[in-house]
């Protein structure tokens, strides 16, 4: 526990000297504080409207101005927070999980588990995410899950095809030859020996995934098959509001400038955290798993 408490925070310091890991911690680190302190408090109640102050202006009751119906916009900006972070954690494992499922099969020592795989991979791929969740909403409805399932489904077969060529040559690597002579079980080296090869190109596709479900979330929810009417989020915001953009501009821009921050955020976060866990390039990381071995050596005597 003590090596992995470690591990973490050579990587964070790692990404916080360069600006490019910088400003996505930042901006991440204040989406889940804003998203945590709107579940206790709002500057104005979301169900609040008042028909005699729409499209306001920005004033100190209402700090970005208000909506259509005389609600506080920055409430609301507030309270989709936390339903935007909740599809972007909820996609990520989704994706995450089926990537990792398609790989398996796709390097699966039984060639036809991976030929069959590979072609069904290069198929469904082809299926647009709009499509999915315009199927997945004639049974669930619109919902949080028809953004999630179709996203991560999506997502996650981008990803396997992208993951595939580096845990092929994982796989056909001396080391796990060695392994899978020695008894070890399929589970066993995909986990141990092929996983980490393929890390550093996960958590790049991952964030891509995540910034990308933001966009999608707002998308789906202007078509009406994503967040329900009445649950607040960024695209929900968007959706109300886009119609009258060049009435009230302003009102249009603050959703639009935090889906944007956010996306750009998400996808500087990968690409940042791919460079400070990989030991070639981020060398404090190669000097903090040298300070640890010499350690345990000293313990081990």
């Amino acid at each position: 526990m003590k090596a992995a408490i470690g591990y973490a925070a050579t990587v964070v310091r790692s990404m916080w000297r360069h600006a490019g890991g910088r400003f996505p911690l930042v901006v991440l680190g204040l989406w889940a504080a804003i998203s945590v302190v709107s579940l206790f408090w709002t500057p104005q109640p979301l169900m609040r409207t008042d028909g005699y102050h729409t499209w306001q202006s920005p004033s100190a009751e209402h700090w970005l101005g208000t909506d259509g119906t005389g609600a506080d916009v920055f409430s609301w900006l507030m309270a989709g927070s936390r339903t935007d972070l909740l599809i972007v954690i909820l996609t990520v494992l989704v994706a995450a999980a089926l990537g990792l499922l398609f790989v398996a099969a796709m390097v699966s020592r039984h060639t036809a588990l991976a030929g069959v795989s590979v072609v069904v991979v290069d198929a469904l791929i082809s299926i647009p995410t709009v499509l999915i969740a315009l199927v997945l909403a004639v049974p669930l409805g619109a919902s949080i899950a028809v953004i999630v399932i179709a996203c991560g489904f999506g997502y996650g077969l981008n990803l396997a095809r992208v993951a595939r060529p580096q845990a092929l040559l994982a796989a056909q690597s001396d080391y796990v030859e060695s392994a899978v002579s020695n008894g070890a079980s399929g589970a066993y080296v995909f986990f141990r020996h092929i996983v980490p090869n393929i890390l550093p190109v996960m958590l790049v596709q991952l964030s891509l995934s995540a910034g990308t479900a933001v966009l999608a979330e707002s998308g789906l929810t202007y078509l009406g098959v994503g967040v329900p009417s009445g649950t607040p989020s960024w695209g929900h915001s968007l959706a109300t509001t886009v119609r009258f953009i060049t009435v009230y501009p302003l009102t249009v821009l603050w959703p639009g400038l935090v889906v944007t921050v956010a996306v750009v955020a998400l996808n500087l976060f990968g690409d940042a955290l791919r460079d400070a866990i990989d030991p070639v390039t981020n060398p404090e990381l190669r000097r903090a798993a040298g300070a640890t071995r010499m350690e345990e050596d000293g313990h081990g005597r």
